[in-house]
C-alpha cells in the first residue's frame, strides 16, 4: 500500500467525483451544473435552481409547477415537532434547534428505502418545505409565541419572510431573499457537505444526513462566520475606525471575518452579486452605517492584503443583506442551512448512486509497545 502525503484538513485532497458545481478560485467562477451563478442569480429562482441540483437537469413548466406544488403541501410540522421545540432552552442557539429538529423528522418518516426513486423524492420534498418551517417556528417560540402557519399563496422565500414576523414582505424584499438562498445553495465539498457525504455513505436515512450538515455548518469556521461579520462592523462603529481596526488585527495576526477563502484568490463572485442586493435593498428602504462600514472595510482590506489574494467572500455581504431584511443575526447561518439543503441533498443523491462507504487512514504518530502499568504503580496527580 502506498503511504500517501498527510494534508491538514485534507487540504487539496480530492475526495469524490461530481458533476454538481464548479469553481474556479483564481479566475472568480462558480458554476451549478455547468450554469453560471450570475445566470442563475438573475434569471432562475432557488426552487429551480434547487430542481437543477438535485435532478441535474432545469425543469419544464410542468415539473416546476409540480415540484413547487409538493413543497408548498409539505411544509406544516406536525404538532409534536412543534411540541418538542417549545421544550428548547429559549437561549439555545437556532442552529442547534435546527439540527434536533431535522434529526427528529426521521423518527416520523422513519421507513428506509435508498433504492426507491419515490423516498428519494418524498424525502428531498420534507426536508425542502420542512427546514425554513422549522427556523421560523423556534424564531416564535423562544419569544413565547405559536409558530405562524406558513401561506401556500406565497412563494418558497417569501413565505418564509412571512412566517418570520406574519407579515407580507415586500415584492423586492422576496425576489433579493430568494437569490441569497440561490447563491448559498451549493459550494462543492466544504466542510458541511462532506459531512453529509460521510454519513450518507453508511446508508442511513437522509435526515440524519441533513442533520449532520447542519451541526458541521454551524461552526464559526464555517457557516457562522456570517453573524461574526455583524458583530465586526459593530465593534469598528464608524467609517474613520476602518483602518484603525485592520491595522490592529493584522497587528495581532487576527482573522478579518468575511475575507479569504480557501479556494477564491479573487473576490468570491457570490460577494459581488450580494453587494449589488444590498444597494437595491438600501436604495429602497435607506442606507445604514453598516454598509458605508463594509465599503470601506473592503478597500482598506484590498489595499493592505489584495496581493495575498485576500477578498471578501459570501459572508461579508449576506449579514448586510439579511439584516435589512429584518432576519435576527443569529438566524443567518440557519438561513444559509435552509439554502444549502439544496446542495447537501444533490451530493446525497450522487452519493447513493455508486456508494462506497468513507474509510480514510491516517499516519499513526505515537508509541508502540508499551507495558501495562498497574493502578498503584502510576503517578499521583497533585490537586490544589
Amino acid at each position: 500500500m502506498t503511504v500517501c502525503e498527510y494534508r491538514a484538513g485534507l487540504e487539496g485532497v480530492p475526495a469524490t467525483q461530481s458533476n454538481i458545481s464548479f469553481v474556479d478560485g483564481q479566475k472568480g467562477i462558480l458554476e451549478y451544473r455547468g450554469i453560471p451563478i450570475e445566470e442563475l442569480a438573475e434569471k432562475s429562482t432557488f426552487l429551480e435552481t434547487t430542481y437543477l441540483l438535485i435532478w441535474g437537469e432545469l425543469p419544464n413548466k410542468d415539473e416546476l409547477e409540480a415540484f413547487e406544488h409538493e413543497i408548498r403541501y409539505h411544509r406544516r410540522l406536525k404538532f409534536r415537532i412543534r411540541d418538542m421545540m417549545k421544550c428548547f432552552p429559549e437561549s439555545g442557539h437556532p442552529m442547534d434547534a435546527l439540527q434536533a429538529s431535522a434529526a427528529a423528522l426521521g423518527l416520523f418518516y422513519s421507513r428506509r428505502a435508498l433504492d426507491d426513486p419515490a423516498y428519494i423524492r418524498a424525502a428531498v420534498v420534507r426536508l425542502l418545505a420542512k427546514i425554513p418551517t422549522m427556523v421560523a417556528a423556534f424564531q416564535l417560540i423562544r419569544k413565547g409565541n405559536d409558530p405562524v402557519q406558513p401561506r401556500d399563496d406565497l412563494g418558497y422565500a417569501g413565505n418564509f419572510l412571512y412566517m418570520l414576523s406574519e407579515r407580507e414582505p415586500d415584492a423586492l424584499a422576496a425576489r433579493i431573499f430568494d437569490v441569497c438562498l440561490t447563491l448559498h445553495a451549493e459550494h462543492t465539498i466544504n466542510a458541511s457537505t462532506f459531512s453529509a457525504m460521510v454519513t450518507a455513505s453508511t446508508l442511513t436515512d437522509p435526515y440524519a444526513v441533513i442533520a449532520s450538515a447542519v451541526g458541521t455548518l454551524a461552526g464559526p469556521l464555517h457557516g457562522g462566520a456570517n453573524e461574526e461579520v455583524i458583530d465586526m462592523l459593530e465593534q469598528i462603529g464608524s467609517v474613520e475606525n476602518v483602518r484603525p481596526y485592520l491595522d490592529d488585527c493584522l497587528q495581532r495576526k487576527s482573522k478579518i471575518m468575511g475575507f479569504g477563502h480557501r479556494v477564491y484568490k479573487v473576490k468570491d463572485p457570490r460577494a459581488t452579486i450580494l453587494q449589488n442586493l444590498a444597494e437595491k435593498l438600501f436604495e429602497k428602504f435607506g442606507r445604514d452605517n453598516y454598509y458605508d462600514i463594509a465599503i470601506a472595510m473592503e478597500q482598506a482590506v484590498e489595499e493592505k492584503l489584495g496581493h495575498k489574494g485576500i477578498y471578501p467572500n459570501v459572508d461579508f455581504y449576506s449579514g448586510l443583506v439579511y439584516r435589512k431584511l429584518g432576519i435576527p443575526t443569529d438566524l443567518f447561518t440557519p438561513v444559509f442551512a435552509i439554502a444549502r439543503v439544496a446542495g447537501w441533498l444533490a451530493h446525497w443523491k450522487e452519493q447513493l448512486a455508486e456508494n462506497r462507504i468513507f474509510r480514510p487512514t491516517q499516519i499513526y504518530t505515537g508509541l508502540h509497545a508499551i507495558p501495562y502499568t498497574p493502578i498503584t504503580e502510576r503517578r499521583e496527580t497533585l490537586v490544589d
